[in-house]
């Protein structure tokens, strides 16, 4: 009886965690842009006639924005062997949203991961009738695992990924866990040593399959590239001054980074890139009354060449492309915030890392890295500081790169070894 009943504890209190939650989606979306799409998807909602959906295609759900990134690398690896195919992306942000539909991408269908109450999930099968459900990362819900397997619809789970804190937390609900985790189809698992947590969470020993992370797969990457333009606005802050970019930052590490770079290095220039492009005027009015002279790149104008000057760059989808130019790369979200991101693209770009001390989402990549000596970790303001020296000197940052590049070369191949894996299952549109 105890699939039973946790089934209905959790139906008990999935409204509630729904009603404590929405308050806060609402402003996000509202701060987000969300409001401009379609976001009665979530809801299981759809006005639109059902006639032109891509019945019968292949479905990835990718709730957050870094997951649309690793579900659309994933997703273009794919239609690289089967151009054929169709694919339906089911993304639960806003931004996330945006960044797949700018994409382009032919034979693919954006909406909304609905919510997971039976009634929404229904209406979303109803609609799209998947052939094959793939989720990314993390994404299983008891509702859609349930309904889906009723109507033989296998569900795997690609780029599993089990962050210390989520393994403890697993291991100890694993007999509750249990009968909805059991019906995966498969698990695709980036490291050996997750093995037998799923094994415990009910998933068969042949349905786990070890391939590494796709987030991470320098095979399927593009190596960041640097353009003319981007070059002529980092010179008119003056030639020659050494670039430290911070990388999806968020609220607080604007100023403390900033602060720490003008201490490492007066001629240095802060190129700061927060990770909501939305927190623009709260980022510019915190290193304004920090004493810094701010240049936001949506409204790029000749700025001033002085020690104080700060390059905010407020746009979306630049990043792989200014982190070409910069000297130095430091990991936001992994100060004042948890979880960090993702430092494959630094690694890619051969720029020497700091990592703050919360890089928890991308373990044990970052355990690897500071076990090789292949990136610098930096706890405060101070320490900051002395990370950018050391990355400065041009030996420490050949060393620093060597390193980063042979640990993320253990994930070659990562996204041929899930397509190897997850195809046989898939039926072409």
């Amino acid at each position: 009886m105890k699939p039973f009943f946790t089934l209905l504890i959790y139906r008990a209190i999935l409204p509630l965690l729904f009603l404590v939650a929405f308050p806060g989606w609402i402003l996000k979306m509202m701060r987000r842009g969300g409001f401009g799409t379609a976001l009665n998807e979530r809801i299981g909602l759809y006005f639109e006639p059902a006639d032109f959906e891509p019945s019968c295609a292949i479905h990835l759900h990718a709730i957050s924005v870094g997951e649309t990134i690793t579900a659309m690398k994933f997703l273009r690896e794919w239609k690289s062997t089967y151009p054929e195919t169709h694919f339906v992306l089911a993304t639960g942000t806003a931004t996330g949203h945006q960044t797949a539909t700018d994409a382009a991408i032919p034979n693919l269908r954006v909406t909304y991961a609905p919510l997971d109450f039976p009634w929404m999930i229904r209406s979303y099968l109803n609609r799209f009738q998947p052939s094959q459900i793939i989720l990314i990362e993390g994404e299983t819900w008891p509702n859609l695992l349930l309904l889906a397997q009723k109507r033989h619809i296998p569900v795997s789970l690609a780029n599993a990924r089990v962050s210390p804190r989520s393994a403890k937390r697993f291991n100890f609900f694993a007999p509750y866990l249990r009968p909805f985790f059991s019906r995966l189809t498969c698990v695709c698992i980036q490291e050996e040593t997750h093995r037998q947590l799923w094994q415990n969470l009910g998933i068969a020993p042949e349905n786990i399959h070890l391939t590494g992370s796709i987030k991470f797969d320098p095979e399927s990457s593009s190596i960041p590239e640097q353009r003319p333009d981007f070059r002529e606005m980092l010179a008119a802050f003056g030639k020659g001054r050494p670039i430290i970019l911070a990388a999806s930052t968020f609220a607080g590490e604007e100023t403390l980074i900033a602060s720490a770079i003008r201490d490492a290095d007066p001629n240095a220039l802060p190129v700061i890139v927060p990770r909501h492009a939305e927190r623009r005027q709260e980022v510019s009015q915190a290193l304004t009354q920090a004493g810094f002279h701010v240049t936001l790149r949506s409204v790029f104008e000749t700025p001033l060449q002085t020690e104080n000057a700060v390059f905010v760059i407020d746009t979306t989808g630049e990043l792989a492309t200014w982190t070409a130019h910069a000297d130095v790369v430091i990991i936001g979200k992994s100060f004042l915030s948890t979880g960090g991101q993702n430092p494959a693209e630094a690694i890619l770009a051969n720029k020497p890392l700091i990592l703050g001390p919360h890089m928890e989402n991308f373990q044990p990549l970052v355990r690897h890295l500071h076990a090789a000596e292949a990136a610098l970790l930096a706890r405060n303001s101070e320490e900051i500081s002395t990370a950018i020296r050391r990355a400065l000197n041009l030996m420490i940052a050949e060393k620093l790169t060597q390193h980063a590049s042979a640990i993320l070369s253990n994930h070659h191949g990562a996204t041929q070894r899930h397509l190897k894996v997850l195809h046989p299952l898939a039926k072409t549109a």
